[in-house]
């Protein structure tokens, strides 16, 4: 290439080169609307997740409205996370455009009280896969982490201590769960009373995060998350990426 041509090709070579430095890996649909109960944590885990797509190249659009659950709109995106979602959030037609994402080989990720989301809905029910039931005062307890092989978990230790709000979940609405972190039972209350809602926790297992395949797409949950501090954590965003990334491209398990 001669002095002349080499000159009329930097330009190009240049905007390839930042088109390429901005191009991120994949794109989140970040989703927090509440029909329910309204986390005070849900603007921290905002600028939290904002603070992860920085780190890790991703590109993150937030919304707190269900107008954006059309197939035009959601085509756009790898990944949903219901972050501190609570009670019915979308409508029929809403329901029909992410169940048709989901199948299409897409991403769910499910962040504390989004099994607090959705119980009419079958569907939604085992793509969560399990849903919210009580919870005992926040306490802190020992996590086993289950699965260490899955991406985010590998700054966690096998045995440590955390502070949360514990749920207590139902039965399995799927057959497809594949376990990542339990709570031991026997290192805090769960005992909890609401009225007539009862519960002596879950026994030997409780588990607090799990994943599968779903429907043609993916699933993440993770109850954790309940406190603003935690998502000062590194192990715990660690955790958060984790499901995230994985959901978003089928990617990173060991």
């Amino acid at each position: 290439m001669n002095t002349s041509s080499l000159k009329c090709a930097l330009p190009l070579l240049a905007a390839m080169t930042m088109e390429s430095a901005s191009a991120a890996q994949f794109k989140a649909l970040l989703f927090t609307k509440t029909a329910g109960w309204q986390h005070e944590s849900i603007p921290a885990a905002i600028s939290a997740t904002r603070r992860l797509s920085e780190l890790h190249d991703f590109a993150v659009v937030h919304s707190d409205s269900a107008d954006v659950f059309t197939p035009e709109n959601l085509k756009q995106f790898d990944v949903v996370v219901f972050l501190l979602t609570t009670g019915d959030v979308l409508n029929e037609r809403q329901q029909d455009a992410f169940q048709a994402f989901i199948r299409s080989g897409k991403g769910y990720v499910g962040i504390h009280s989004a099994a607090d989301t959705e119980y009419d809905w079958s569907w939604y029910r085992g793509l969560v896969g399990r849903n919210f039931l009580i919870h005992p005062a926040v306490q802190s307890a020992k996590l086993n982490v289950l699965e260490a092989g899955f991406p985010g978990l590998e700054f966690m230790p096998a045995r440590f201590t955390w502070t949360e709000e514990y749920y207590t979940y139902g039965a399995e609405h799927s057959e497809s769960l594949n376990y990542l972190l339990s709570v031991d039972e026997s290192t805090y209350q769960p005992q909890a009373m609401w009225g007539e809602i009862k519960s002596n926790g879950m026994g030997e297992f409780h588990p607090i995060a799990w994943y599968q395949q779903y429907d043609g797409g993916r699933a993440f949950y993770t109850g954790l998350g309940h406190l603003p501090a935690s998502y000062d954590s590194a192990m715990f965003l660690s955790h958060l990426y984790g499901g995230i990334y994985w959901a978003a491209t089928g990617k990173g398990i060991e």
